[in-house]
């Protein structure tokens, strides 16, 4: 099982970003999907996640800005980012928990490799 993610850039602050996580292989199920993020010099955080049946969290400073959203059939997440700020700057990876395939145990978690975000003021 791999987790690809897609969608960074550079872009300038206020505008829009939208970041897409597929996980490949023989999969049945996965429970949690989420993003996460680092900046320089810090640590990695959770900027948002998502169960299978839809709901979600948000860490503080993007509420109201970012979205997350998956596709079960599809095995993909997406944060869709708006209003980004500078301090957005950052390698964001995508994640997914107790991933369940065909031929294969569970899984409990898995990182996809990151993808940067540069957002200029």
């Amino acid at each position: 099982v791999q987790l690809q993610a897609s969608g960074g850039g550079f872009v300038q602050a206020g505008r829009s970003l939208r970041l897409s996580c597929a996980a490949l292989g023989n999969i049945i199920s996965i429970n949690d999907m989420g993003w996460y993020r680092q900046a320089p010099g810090k640590q990695r955080e959770l900027v948002a996640s998502i169960t299978r049946g839809g709901s979600t969290k948000y860490v503080d400073s993007v509420k109201g800005r970012f979205t997350i959203s998956r596709d079960n059939a599809k095995n993909t997440v997406y944060l869709q980012m708006s209003s980004l700020k500078p301090e957005d700057t950052a390698v964001y990876y995508c994640n997914g928990q107790g991933i369940t395939g065909q031929s294969m145990g569970l899984i409990t978690s898995r990182w996809g490799q990151g993808t940067l975000v540069t957002v200029s003021s």
